[in-house]
């Protein structure tokens, strides 16, 4: 019992000598944050992908680069947004995929569908779990759960086709009545 009094009192001065925890501007940093550092900290990022934060006292927004080696997408450059909300790990960050990309898994407003970031999200996955979940839809796009039905209708029915239209798009141009920007690096 002693020790408990002890304890509190403890964590009490260390509180009012500031020796707590803190974020940026001084205040107690969420779970959030400090997932996010720890996140960040143990990010082993494959040579493909590069990562940026526009503000460096704001790990919870940063942007993720992609730059595949091979397959269908290779020398195309592609900017995803991570938004990570306060609820996590315990919810997913948003990924939004901010370059206009040919691809069955993400629409042309550039929403992701990697099942890691809807139903099969839990806590133990990392950000370095979701960029290797990334890398994996340029390497093996999964038409089987599209978002971009189109796009997976050609790769299921006519392979050489939807390569050509990805080069297409790659390289800036229309894929049907579609415009894309050139996002060749």
């Amino acid at each position: 019992m002693i020790k408990l009094f002890s304890l509190k009192q403890q964590k009490k001065d260390e509180e009012s000598a500031g020796g707590n925890r803190t974020g940026a501007g001084g205040k107690k940093a969420s779970a959030a944050q400090l997932r996010i550092q720890k996140d960040i900290n143990e990010l082993n990022l494959p040579k493909t992908c590069e990562i940026n934060f526009p503000d460096d006292d704001d790990l919870l927004n940063f942007r993720l680069i992609i730059s595949p080696d091979e397959g269908f997408y290779k020398g195309g450059k592609f900017v995803f947004s991570f938004k990570v909300g306060q609820g996590y790990p315990h919810d997913p960050p948003k990924v939004k995929c901010e370059t206009m990309v040919y691809h069955p898994n993400i629409d042309l407003e550039g929403n992701v569908c990697l099942n890691i970031l809807r139903e099969d999200w839990k806590p133990v996955l990392t950000i370095n779990s979701i960029i290797y979940g990334l890398q994996y839809l340029f390497l093996e796009p999964n038409p089987e759960d599209p978002l971009n039905k189109e796009a997976a209708e050609v790769l299921q029915t006519n392979r050489r086709l939807f390569e050509q239209n990805v080069h297409r798009s790659l390289r800036g141009g229309y894929v049907g009545s579609i415009y894309f920007e050139r996002c060749l690096k």
